[in-house]
């Protein structure tokens, strides 16, 4: 006997052919001595498709469920991606910032010896540290102002007593 004849059927072929017996079995047994085996073959047949269509119906919408949970759930990734990305454009203007302003008091004569601590939080820069005189602790925040992206500016300094 050549096996892979059975080895091709499809297993909704298959499934659909032991439905239908077991439905004719399950009928057979009922007591309904005036249909025809043809008879019974056909209710138990329509019975199967019905059964099908019904799970096909229940497949459907479940799959519309699932879709429509994804559709959901990227909506939500892009609108948190969108969020982080904001955030990290924040952090990263807020870097340059301080790096910007710690360049500019590295170029200045009177500021460039100093040991001037420059932090930035949403645009808001602080500066802390020794200032040698009044005027290079003015000319700080002048350099700080000058920075793009810069909002306000938090002059900590302390003037060194000479």
């Amino acid at each position: 006997m050549n096996d892979t004849k059975y080895q091709t059927r499809k297993p909704a072929t298959a499934l659909a052919v032991i439905s239908s017996v077991a439905l004719l079995l399950a009928l057979g047994a009922c007591g309904k001595k005036d249909e025809t085996v043809g008879q019974k073959l056909d209710s138990a047949v329509a019975k199967t498709e019905q059964v099908a269509g019904e799970a096909k119906a229940k497949t459907e919408a479940s799959m519309e469920k699932a879709g429509d949970a994804m559709k959901n759930a990227t909506q939500s990734a892009e609108a948190s991606g969108s969020k982080t990305a904001d955030t990290v454009g924040a952090k990263i203007d807020d870097a340059t910032i301080t790096a910007t302003i710690k360049a500019d008091l590295a170029k200045d004569p009177d500021l460039s010896a100093l040991r001037i601590n420059v932090d930035t939080m949403n645009g808001g820069v602080t500066l802390n540290g020794p200032a040698p005189t009044s005027a290079a602790k003015d000319k700080a925040t002048m350099i700080a102002k000058a920075v793009k992206g810069v909002s306000s500016v938090d002059n900590k300094l302390v003037v060194k007593a000479s």
